[in-house]
């Protein structure tokens, strides 16, 4: 069954990833009608997500940034999709990093980096960076239940020299990826909630108090990483401007989770900028109030 859904739903995908951006954007228009209108997906979780963090905001505040949010979100589905064609060159067009060569810096130093990102703008395209760095890129990834798509996936970020490794496999692969003396550049999208029976630091995000992800920084304690936080702006439609904020150099210089919460800070400042393009559908504050 897998395989079936695979090639039945493949071609369409491949479609769509040749349109040119106009088209592609027209049908992100017509899903957001459906997505938002007719199938009302996770319409209400977002209602409430915004609502605490936004307890301020009045209504029709909150519904404005709930449109725009869905309006992002369809785009960022079409752009995904658009990944499975899009050229080097047209991908560098549209994410543009402002400061790469605080990354080559820290390559010249043969420092591995571990980097921070929210789910905020795009995380998609952030993999053409390896186009400019010499690291070996990898992003840690949950993995998807229909093998054959969970390989698409995989090919798209190998074509940039950027690999998808599951929580599981992290640790042993960073451990002899600095026993061979390999540079590499290791993405964790970090802001989403842990399981609670493995949360072991707690911090306010967006005025309530909830665990945190902490794996990256014990990381990059552990493997003496470089630290830095990934800030994205979304520039216009189908643009990003990415730009390499708070670069640490000596990540155990630092107390236990001042790094992580460090990050969590730059996250939630996005958040306050253009709250539209933060990922709302993720129940993000659903162990608030629980903490032991």
């Amino acid at each position: 069954m897998q395989f079936l859904a695979y090639i039945l739903v493949y071609p369409l995908l491949w479609v769509i990833s040749i349109l040119p951006f106009r088209l592609l954007y027209v049908l992100s228009d017509i899903f957001y009608v459906l997505v938002y209108y007719i199938i009302g997906y996770r319409k209400q979780v977002v209602l409430n997500n915004l609502k605490i963090a936004f307890p301020n905001k009045n209504e029709k505040e909150i519904l404005t940034i709930r449109k725009r949010f869905y309006h992002h979100l369809c785009d960022m589905m079409f752009e995904a999709i658009k990944s499975i064609t899009i050229s080097e060159e047209e991908m560098k067009k549209r994410y543009v990093f402002t400061n790469i060569n605080d990354v080559i810096k820290l390559e010249k130093e043969q420092r591995s980096i571990i980097l921070f990102m929210g789910h905020y703008a795009s995380w998609e395209w952030v993999f053409i960076m390896q186009t400019q760095v010499k690291h070996k890129g990898y992003a840690v990834y949950k993995r998807l239940s229909n093998k054959y798509f969970d390989r698409l996936v995989k090919r798209i970020r190998a074509k940039y020299n950027s690999y998808l490794i599951t929580t599981k496999e992290t640790f042993a692969v960073l451990i002899k990826a600095k026993k061979d003396n390999e540079l590499t550049l290791n993405g964790f999208v970090f802001d989403q909630s842990p399981k609670l029976s493995k949360a072991v630091h707690w911090q306010y995000f967006m005025g309530e108090e909830v665990p945190v992800h902490v794996g990256a920084e014990i990381l990059a304690k552990r493997l003496d990483m470089a630290t830095l936080f990934l800030k994205v702006k979304k520039v216009k439609r189908g643009y990003y401007q990415a730009s390499f904020t708070d670069i640490i150099r000596n990540a155990i210089d630092y107390p236990d989770f001042e790094l992580t919460d460090l990050y969590l800070k730059r996250v939630e400042a996005q958040i306050h900028e253009a709250p539209e393009y933060y990922f709302w559908t993720h129940k993000r504050w659903k162990h608030a109030g629980k903490k032991p």
